[in-house]
């Protein structure tokens, strides 16, 4: 019998085709079943909440967005020895927070209710002990701000700046409060003379 070379042709073809869809197939569902099974078991991670050290949160200073009268209401210092730190209120509204050193064990600031009565700036600093005065300076214990808020009629307790940063944050001084300098300079700024300041333990 005479063979058909169309025949032929599409014999040839039509295994071919047959032989792709036996190897090719096979293959792409595999890789489908794969992609989908990763798809599925894949673990998406939640968004971790990015935590400031101590002393990031410690500088930072701006509380919240203050309302448009914020000026108007009445300003109060409150100082917390525990906490070692000094809020400043307008109001019940609390508008910045600064870190500071307090009286150490026998030399404690007082607790109370006090009001601000002198401000200077550059102010000069008679030792306690001695009554030796130095004058203003880089290595002045007061730093370059001064704000009185008690007196015994001899001896006066206020905020002030300091030349060694590195002991705010603990009880080190003879009654005084440290500050920071920078920030001694902002409080500087706010405060008025009479402005309340409530000492809590």
């Amino acid at each position: 019998m005479l063979s058909n070379p169309w025949f032929a042709i599409l014999h040839s073809s039509g295994f071919a085709v047959m032989m792709f869809l036996l190897t090719a197939l096979p293959a792409a569902l595999l890789t489908t079943a794969l992609l989908t099974t990763a798809l599925l078991t894949t673990q998406v991670t939640p968004a971790v909440a990015v935590e400031r050290t101590p002393e990031q949160a410690e500088n930072a200073r701006a509380i919240a967005p203050f309302p448009e009268n914020i000026q108007t209401l009445p300003l109060n210092l409150v100082l917390s020895l525990s906490a070692r730190r000094v809020s400043v209120y307008r109001g019940d509204m609390l508008i910045a927070s600064y870190a500071v050193a307090v009286g150490r064990e026998g030399w404690n600031t007082p607790t109370g209710q006090f009001s601000v009565f002198q401000k200077q700036v550059n102010p000069a600093w008679e030792h306690p002990f001695t009554g030796q005065v130095m004058p203003p300076g880089p290595d002045n214990p007061l730093g370059d701000r001064w704000i009185g808020f008690w007196s015994d009629g001899t001896n006066s307790i206020g905020f002030h700046g300091t030349p060694d940063e590195s002991l705010i944050g603990s009880a080190v001084s003879h009654g005084c409060v440290r500050m920071r300098n920078v920030d001694v300079q902002a409080l500087y700024e706010q405060v008025d003379l009479n402005t309340p300041v409530t000492v809590l333990p």
